[in-house]
């Protein structure tokens, strides 16, 4: 079967690497793929869809630790597999452009001729541990801005996407008696969401509401 695509609006307000001023609004539509399909969603919608009805589709990224053969690797992840952005001021048109993209399927979260955007701490909270509500001099988050999405076209160089959502390893300490304490990064003033820290595999359980439903994503430490 054709897999679906789910469009959510998200409303950002944060100043843009184009010298647009804080507080102007931009649309982020969420679409739903299939997990593992993100890269090729993008590329068809890069190829099939013109530059001037979106400004840029990417997917969110996390960065995690993991052990490889003994030492311990920075990795980047996707941080909501199955899930793509895309920046539009078109809704309309983008839409009837998404149906020549084999993967479209339907756009959900439409009320009569309008598209309902999603809560505001949601947008508020996706901002935060990606660091761009924040210009990184508290070391809560950080500024990603400077970090660019890396994946390779078909030939296999390296492209970079300009958008970045990425989110960063957060700094923790642990104590004599074992208590666990975040020093910064995105999950600082997050303590109440996280449901289990696991110091082996570098990994923190967070419970979060986003997009309409409670969400457990894994951040890494």
């Amino acid at each position: 079967g054709r897999d679906s695509i789910v469009l959510i609006v998200l409303c950002d307000t944060s100043r843009l690497q184009d010298g647009r001023k804080k507080g102007e609004i931009l649309l982020y539509y969420v679409m739903q793929v299939a997990s593992g399909m993100e890269d090729k969603v993008e590329e068809q919608i890069e190829v099939m869809v013109e530059k001037g009805i979106y400004q840029q589709c990417f997917h969110p990224i996390r960065h995690v630790k993991k052990k490889i053969r003994g030492e311990w690797k920075e990795l980047r992840e996707k941080l909501l597999p199955g899930y793509v952005f895309i920046i539009s001021e078109n809704v309309g048109e983008l839409y009837q452009k998404l149906k020549s993209v084999t993967v479209f399927t339907k756009m959900l979260g439409k009320d009569g001729d309008e598209f309902i955007p999603l809560a505001e701490h949601e947008v508020q909270w996706l901002e935060e541990i990606t660091g761009l509500e924040s210009d990184g001099e508290d070391g809560n988050i950080g500024n990603s801005r400077n970090i660019t999405s890396i994946k390779s076209d078909k030939n296999g160089n390296k492209k970079g996407n300009s958008k970045n959502m990425e989110v960063q390893i957060s700094r923790v300490s642990v104590s004599e008696d074992d208590k666990i304490t975040i020093l910064s990064g995105p999950l600082k003033n997050m303590e109440g969401c996280i449901k289990k820290i696991d110091l082996h595999r570098r990994i923190a359980k967070v419970e979060v509401n986003f997009m309409n439903r409670k969400t457990v994503i894994h951040l890494g430490i």
